[in-house]
């Protein structure tokens, strides 16, 4: 499962993985507590895969700032929590995405990605991040 399969929906906390489509929309399950819902077409969801990061020349994907951080912290859970202050937020993902948009990025957005990051590496989906890297590599050649 890469990211196309996990998503975030507004006004709900956390992410959630895709299981069904229904007539009138899908069932998503909750990374947190492994509840399942019923998401209709009128919600507005995110996917993962879609989502990118404004930087001051261009757009990165959210999966490569996923990589930037797991490549900072050995694989291990972010050394900041979501909660720190504004300013030690900005200080950390400068040192991530050092030419990101101050402008257009803001403090909350910094938040969910600490906070999704540390969902996607408890749940150990971090290495399918890599994972989906070396299948593009394979498929390239």
């Amino acid at each position: 499962m890469g990211l196309e399969k996990i998503i975030a929906i507004a006004g709900k906390p956390g992410l959630f993985k895709l299981i069904a489509q229904t007539r009138a929309g899908f069932i998503a399950e909750s990374f947190l507590d492994n509840k399942r819902l019923s998401v209709s077409v009128q919600q507005n969801v995110s996917v993962l895969s879609e989502i990118a990061i404004y930087t001051l020349k261009e757009e990165v994907p959210l999966k490569q700032v996923f990589l930037n951080i797991k490549e900072k912290e050995n694989g291990q859970p972010t050394s900041i929590s979501q909660k720190d202050s504004k300013d030690k937020l900005e200080e950390y993902f400068f040192n991530i995405l050092p030419d990101y948009d101050e402008d257009r990025v803001y403090v909350s957005d910094i938040k969910k990605v600490i906070q999704w990051y540390n969902l996607l590496q408890n749940h150990k989906l971090l290495d399918l991040l890599d994972a989906d890297d070396t299948k593009k590599s394979d498929e390239e050649e």
